[in-house]
């Protein structure tokens, strides 16, 4: 597990007792916390207060998970999902590890087991119907989908906020990108990150000559873009992604194909192989739904929650 995760970890832990009190002074009727807290809904509990798990990745990586935390010999899939054994041992790893004494598998079990009879997933049913099902039945919870919950294009030219990436390409990488860019004739933006404290350049990592042969058609950016706002601009045919979720779901919603390049993690997981036209109209169908279903289903989730917390009574 990398050090800025492990931080990460033991920052959120460290922070229970202040929680704890933030919450006795706020007393707030709901409490939506991921699994980095499972000791949150504890506490919770103790001040009365309703607690739900807020999954982020997606259902069949998250029914996934579930599987290889419970029973990792009996992970069952349908036969269009394939993992190498090399990317099941290297998921085992990672909720294998430990921080502060508990685990990534504990905190996984944990979050979703003490919330309170439902889960929100940042998911749609038009993409993950059967695993969202699936999920619901293996863990006793109904998982409730809240859509992609992509924020709109600002267009303002002022930056989004945004969480650094624990994941870089390779030099390797990027010198067989930069040649396949280069061959493929296509206009593109293109954005490279280095991790923090590695002193590179792009000059130094791109192929000498680069940026000189591909002139006008490509923009290489260094550290950060706004994604969203590129995204959403009617001149993107297509997004070349390493399929973390937040990046599938904006790809989705604005109806542009995913060419994907899973790096780690969930990444694998969430990658169905195809292409084509088929996919394209695919994507723009979804797209579609999306913008007519509009606000229709958080007003749906908003009656259920404050059910739960008590301030509308059941229907007899």
């Amino acid at each position: 597990m990398s050090t800025l995760k492990t931080a990460f970890d033991t920052a959120f832990d460290m922070a229970e007792l202040s929680f704890s009190h933030i919450l006795r002074t706020l007393n707030p009727d709901l409490l939506v916390y991921d699994f980095i807290q499972p000791w949150a809904p504890t506490v919770a509990s103790s001040l009365n207060i309703t607690a739900i798990h807020f999954l982020t990745g997606s259902a069949v990586a998250s029914d996934y998970m579930y599987q290889l935390c419970k029973s990792p010999e009996n992970v069952v899939f349908p036969s269009t999902m394939h993992l190498e054994e090399h990317e099941d041992q290297r998921m085992l790893q990672l909720l294998e590890s430990t921080t502060h004494g508990l685990s990534n598998k504990d905190r996984f079990l944990e979050a979703i087991d003490q919330s309170n009879t439902l889960v929100l997933i940042k998911t749609f049913r038009e993409i993950e119907d059967k695993y969202i099902d699936h999920l619901s039945f293996i863990t006793g919870k109904e998982m409730v989908p809240v859509g992609p919950l992509v924020q709109e294009p600002t267009n303002d030219g002022k930056q989004s906020s945004f969480i650094e990436c624990e994941y870089y390409m390779s030099r390797e990488e990027i010198e067989e990108t930069s040649h396949g860019l280069e061959l493929s004739g296509v206009n593109f933006i293109w954005v490279i990150r280095f991790p923090e404290g590695e002193n590179a350049k792009l000059v130094e990592v791109l192929p000498q000559g680069f940026m000189g042969r591909i002139g006008e058609r490509g923009l290489v950016v260094e550290g950060w873009a706004p994604q969203v706002e590129i995204l959403g601009h009617p001149s993107i045919g297509g997004f070349v992604s390493h399929c973390g979720w937040s990046s599938v779901m904006e790809g989705i919603k604005f109806g542009i194909p995913i060419v994907a390049m899973p790096m780690h993690l969930d990444q694998p997981v969430v990658v169905d192989r195809k292409g084509g036209n088929p996919v394209q109209r695919r994507v723009r169908e979804i797209s579609e739904k999306i913008r007519k279903q509009g606000e229709e289903g958080f007003d749906d989730l908003v009656i259920r929650l404050l059910h739960l917390c008590g301030k509308i009574k059941a229907e007899k």
